[in-house]
C-alpha cells in the first residue's frame, strides 16, 4: 500500500490513479487493480444513496460506508471524504478525522480554501487531501469553475495555498484544463483532475459512473462498462424465467449437484 509520502512523491514521475467505492464486494474487487487510491466520497449520498446534494451526508454515513470499504481494502491506499461541515472548526475537524482514521481511512480530504484547517490537522500527524474548483457541499449550480480570470486566480491561490498548508495532494474538479494546467505547474503535490483535463498528475472517477450504472454520466467520463445495460438485461431474463416456471427446474438442480460432486 502506498503512503500519503509515497503518493506525494509520485509528482512528476507517474501518474496517479484513483476511483471513488462505497461498498464491500466493490472494494474487494478494486483492490486488485494496482490502484494508488480507493477514495470513500461523500457522492455516496448521491449515487448510493439517492440523496440530491452531497451536503446531506453525515459523518455517520462515512463511518458506516467506509467501515465496509475497509473490510475489502487491504492493498490499496485508502482515502476518506470530510463531510458537509464536519470541518468547520480546527476542533472538530481534527475530531471528525480521527473518527475516519479509526474506522479505517488511510487519510481525508476536504473541501474548500481552509488551508488553517489543513495545517492543524498536518500537524498532528493526520494526511489530508484537498480540494478546489467545484465544491459539490456548497455548489449552488454544477458548472464549470474558474472559467475568468478573477475566479481562474482565485482557485489557483487556493490550491497553492492547500499544498503549502501541507496536503500531499490537491483534487481539481470541473475547471478548464487551462487553469488545471497552471495549477499542476504551480504546486510540488500531485493534482488529481476530475473534469478537469489532461494535465493534471492523475485522475479520478466516480465508480458509477466508471461502471456506467446509470443511464447517463458527466461528459467527461469514460464508461469503461456498461452495467446499467447488463443489470437490466439480467432482471428482465431472471423476471421471466421465474414466471414462466424455466427457473428453478430439475435440470438445474441435478447439473450444479454433478458438477459439486
Amino acid at each position: 500500500m502506498k503512503t500519503a509520502g509515497q503518493i506525494r512523491q509520485m509528482k512528476g514521475q507517474a501518474k496517479v490513479a484513483m476511483l471513488t467505492v462505497y461498498d464491500y464486494p466493490t472494494a474487494c474487487i478494486l483492490d486488485r487493480c494496482d490502484l494508488d487510491i480507493l477514495f470513500v466520497g461523500d457522492t455516496l449520498g448521491q449515487v448510493e444513496l439517492g440523496f440530491k446534494r452531497t451536503s446531506a451526508v453525515t459523518i455517520e454515513m462515512m463511518l458506516h460506508h467506509l467501515g465496509a470499504v475497509r473490510r475489502g481494502v487491504g492493498e490499496t491506499h485508502l482515502l476518506a471524504d470530510m463531510p458537509y461541515q464536519s470541518y468547520a472548526k480546527p476542533q472538530r475537524a481534527l475530531q471528525n478525522a480521527r473518527k475516519l482514521l479509526d474506522a479505517g481511512a488511510d487519510s481525508v480530504k476536504l473541501e474548500g480554501a481552509h488551508d488553517k484547517i489543513v495545517a492543524h490537522l498536518v500537524d498532528r500527524g493526520i494526511d489530508v487531501v484537498g480540494h478546489v474548483g467545484l465544491l459539490p457541499q456548497t455548489a449552488r449550480r454544477y458548472v464549470r469553475q474558474g472559467t475568468k480570470e478573477k475566479s481562474a486566480e482565485r482557485i489557483l491561490k487556493q490550491a497553492v495555498r492547500l499544498a503549502q498548508a501541507g496536503c500531499y495532494a490537491v483534487v481539481l474538479e470541473h475547471m478548464p484544463s487551462k487553469l488545471a494546467r497552471e495549477i499542476t505547474e504551480a504546486v510540488l503535490v500531485p493534482t488529481i483532475g476530475i473534469g478537469a483535463g489532461p494535465d493534471c498528475d492523475g485522475q479520478v472517477l466516480v465508480v458509477n459512473d466508471m461502471l456506467g450504472l446509470f443511464e447517463h454520466a458527466p461528459y467527461y467520463v469514460k464508461r469503461y462498462a456498461n452495467l446499467f445495460e447488463t443489470i437490466l438485461k439480467a432482471g428482465e431474463v431472471f423476471g421471466q424465467d421465474v414466471k414462466s416456471g424455466s427457473y428453478p427446474s430439475e435440470e438445474f438442480y441435478d447439473r450444479v449437484i454433478k458438477r459439486r460432486g
